[in-house]
């Protein structure tokens, strides 16, 4: 009988070290939060955390739940790996970006290594994509010159035939298998550059267009009337919207893959012009709700929500990207100046870049915990160290 309450003493213990293990971290991280003066300074500190986090990526939580974490983790509800690729895939962008600035062969090793990590001699994936989160980890892997692309032919070619065996009747391709009937933000972010890196490197057009057709599309049924915003998600059959309009992440999702398809399109693609089309009116509107202090809320036109920085890092990236177009060249660089203002102003002290909203649980339900993000590490860590080739 003792020994039975020892142990259920000890479990209770162990129940509450663990979180409030994590909520002390959480707060002592955020001491003297926002000190960086210098520029260089603090991108040094972002990429050497991005360098730590690769080999040890840290884990995204499925739910806002905080306390009796232990109870998720048993349940195997507290992480998933399709969310921890998207991570893997900024920080391996991030840190390509680096390698183009600065070449460093101790990262390149670093990044070649983590690709080793995932695939088979053979070439092919260890785990087989079946969702399209993880295309913006090949893409990823693409975007990095210095790997035999060929040599792992057979991981582009598993990706390719993922996303193949999501697209639907009306031509276009959805987030998951068990939502076919809609189509998400997200999955033109996760798809669309990859989708023209492959095609245009493995001479696959087919995959080009697939890309672009799939930005065409959500531009005719999942855009506000009044700016060029996107909703969350729209129904195939019906085209009617669902979700948000206006939700910071979504934006950021859309203006990475059609920042990285227009910019990945060769100057004379018959595509090339449409997108550039685009890009011009969502700066254009995006500008437009970008706070005082440089930053984006998670709900775009609600001053009131709190303030997202992954959607401040995927539109400093848009910005960085779409600024190559003399005619909101002036704009952009401004706005991403300011972002990129703002951001610096919430990185810890470890170079962590703070208060980036959680995981998204469906359709109009978001997540109101903010928090460090490894994507936007990774995108910020991107754009700082930006130049024409690195995309």
């Amino acid at each position: 009988m003792v020994w039975n309450l020892y142990f259920i003493l000890i479990l209770f213990l162990i129940i509450f070290l663990i979180d409030a293990i994590s909520q002390f971290t959480t707060w002592q991280s955020r001491i003297n939060i926002g000190r960086f003066q210098h520029l260089e300074d603090w991108r040094m500190k972002v990429l050497t955390l991005s360098r730590r986090w690769l080999k040890n990526t840290p884990t995204v939580p499925l739910t806002d739940n905080d306390r009796l974490i232990i109870i998720d983790m048993i349940k195997g509800k507290y992480k998933r790996s399709a969310i921890q690729c998207w991570q893997e895939a900024a920080l391996v962008l991030g840190l390509t970006a680096s390698i183009k600035k600065a070449p460093s062969h101790e990262i390149q090793k670093e990044i070649n290594d983590f690709f080793v990590s995932k695939t088979e001699t053979s070439g092919a994936w260890k785990i087989i994509p079946t969702e399209s989160d993880h295309a913006m980890l090949a893409y990823a892997f693409l975007n990095a010159e210095f790997i035999d692309h060929q040599k792992y032919r057979a991981a582009f070619d598993q990706t390719y035939q993922m996303i193949l065996s999501l697209k639907g009747t009306d031509g276009t391709v959805a987030y998951k298998n068990h939502v076919r009937e809609y189509r998400f933000v997200d999955t033109i972010g996760f798809i669309c550059p990859f989708l023209v890196s492959y095609g245009l490197k493995f001479n696959v057009p087919e995959a080009v267009d697939l890309a672009v057709n799939q930005i065409t599309e959500y531009q005719k049924y999942g855009m506000m009337p009044q700016e060029n915003i996107p909703c969350h998600t729209y129904h195939v059959a019906t085209k009617i919207p669902a979700g948000l309009f206006g939700w910071g992440r979504g934006l950021g999702w859309y203006v990475i893959g059609l920042a990285d398809t227009w910019h990945g399109l060769p100057e004379n693609h018959p595509h090339k012009k449409k997108l550039e089309i685009l890009v011009v009116a969502t700066a254009n509107s995006t500008i437009k709700f970008q706070s005082e202090n440089g930053g984006f809320h998670w709900l775009l036109f609600d001053k009131g929500s709190h303030l997202d920085s992954s959607s401040a890092a995927t539109l400093a990236w848009f910005f960085t990207v779409a600024s190559e177009i003399p005619e909101i060249a002036e704009e952009c660089l401004f706005a991403r100046e300011k972002a990129l203002d703002y951001l610096m102003t919430v990185t810890r002290r470890s170079g962590a870049v703070d208060f980036s909203q959680g995981d998204t649980k469906g359709i109009g339900v978001y997540s109101q915990n903010f928090d460090i993000l490894p994507f936007t590490q990774g995108i910020v860590l991107r754009t700082l160290n930006y130049s024409p080739d690195a995309i």
